[in-house]
């Protein structure tokens, strides 16, 4: 299986040519998901004792399983959050896995880590923290949030044994009740309580209602304040800097949940809706959502790492050799030690392209967003639920209930057009444009709308 042959040759320049034809699309298939009978049917058992060779099971993945699934980057694809990388991010992410780096520990993988924490302090620039700010590319967005989390009661840890202070109740943290499920699910891994603050009518979490919520806790049992920096849902972004100020005045580690909207800190005509960004002790943005890199990347950035460091790092015999190397070592600063250098698609095509070329092609998204806002305005058979802040377009078909949503949704795939799901918020279904594909466009955000008539 190892030893280079004829055959593996062979087999590596079908997956090349494989490689280049589904690059080279246009338009990109949008294609339509298959139950699992039909797949099978369709496939039969694809493993053996003996194998089917390479050449089949490239045509068996080409034409039957490919088909069947999803593609994130088609301009149509405007449902959860997309995925659209640049052609830069995809290639290199084949170099990454043909090159066999382990991205753990800087012994093994000093030159790919240097780029990538290039990367994470341009980042950490631009969202407002200080030279020596850094962290880690990690799998995703829960991850990042967790990781960032359990750093933070360490620290908190810390000061109450420092100070003498006793905690009463139960260790929790704070964040809005339209914040992200994932700080739901951390709460639940970390056996902590999570106080969910009341946002505002129009979703923005403001820093009185931190304030009140936080006088309500018991004595020190608070360890964080999260502020979302682009909620998923409706692209909102809480008032980072007045909840920043309260984390400040009451001691608490203020964490910002930007994996989705906080690119939109790269665009000069918005940066400033991230006021007070500056002011976290960490934050995470995923570069698979709206950074244009292959999944899965979430960029993990710390105001002063160490304290990461100290509370992630894992000992053992075998590892004392890069523990104790004084190095950077990006597993000690997020929960895991196995890693890919997953920062490296985006560290390629950032410096392929430039950043300006970035920030133009998200700040085209959020125009977009209040270009097809204002189509919206313009119909009569179609009303937004909210403004749209950043990239994320919320609106309702009037008069319909779910299943009709679900009808028209179904038809729209199986008519490769678009995916646009069906959304609903306090009870009510809608659904929503989420655009982070610079070639999603007005006219086919319309003619979508047009097909609710």
């Amino acid at each position: 299986m190892h030893q280079n042959s004829d055959e593996t040759r062979a087999l590596r320049e079908k997956i090349f040519e494989y490689v280049r034809t589904r690059m080279d699309y246009d338009p990109i298939p949008l294609d339509y998901p298959k139950s699992e009978q039909e797949l099978f049917a369709a496939a039969g058992l694809t493993l053996s004792e003996d194998g089917m060779g390479g050449d089949k099971a490239l045509r068996l993945f080409e034409e039957v399983l490919a088909p069947a699934t999803i593609s994130t980057d088609h301009p149509g694809f405007v449902s959860f959050i997309p995925n659209a990388p640049t052609e830069a991010a995809s290639i290199f992410d084949l170099v990454v896995s043909a090159s066999s780096i382990y991205g753990g520990s800087w012994l093994e993988g000093a030159g790919a880590i240097f780029a990538e924490n290039q990367v994470l302090t341009w980042f950490a620039s631009e969202v407002g923290l200080p030279k020596g700010s850094g962290g880690s590319f990690v799998q995703g967005g829960t991850i990042g949030n967790l990781s960032a989390l359990v750093t933070a009661r360490q620290s908190h840890r810390e000061k109450l044994k420092a100070s003498g202070a006793q905690l009463q109740g139960r260790l929790s943290f704070l964040a809005s009740k339209e914040a992200h499920s994932s700080l739901k699910a951390a709460a639940k891994v970390m056996d902590v309580e999570i106080v969910l603050a009341e946002p505002s009518a129009d979703g923005r979490l403001s820093a009185q209602a931190v304030s009140e919520a936080l006088a309500s806790q018991p004595a020190n049992s608070v360890f964080a304040i999260v502020a979302t920096g682009g909620t998923t849902n409706f692209g909102i972004i809480d008032d980072l800097r007045g909840i920043g100020e309260v984390a400040q005045r009451n001691g608490l580690w203020f964490h910002i949940d930007g994996a989705y909207g906080l690119a939109g800190v790269l665009s000069p005509k918005y940066k400033h809706l991230f006021d007070g960004s500056e002011l976290a002790d960490s934050f995470i943005v995923d570069p698979h959502k709206w950074l244009f890199a292959p999944y899965d990347a979430c960029a993990l950035v710390y105001r002063n790492p160490e304290i990461a460091r100290a509370t992630h790092t894992q000992h053992g015999e075998y590892l004392e050799t890069l523990t104790e190397s004084g190095l950077w070592n990006p597993s000690d600063y997020s929960f895991g030690l196995t890693r890919r250098t997953r920062g490296l698609p985006l560290w390629f095509s950032l410096a392929t392209h430039g950043v300006a070329k970035y920030r133009d092609a998200i700040e085209y998204n959020i125009d977009v967003a209040h270009e097809i806002a204002d189509v919206i305005r313009s119909m009569e058979h179609v009303e937004l639920v909210r403004d749209p802040r950043l990239s994320v377009v919320v609106f309702e078909r009037k008069g319909w209930d779910l299943n009709q949503y679900k009808k028209w949704s179904d038809k729209l795939l199986k008519d490769e057009i678009g995916f646009v799901v069906p959304s609903s918020h306090k009870g009510k279904p809608n659904t929503r444009f989420a655009i982070v594909n610079p070639l999603t466009s007005v006219k086919l955000l319309t003619q979508i709308l047009e097909s609710m008539k």
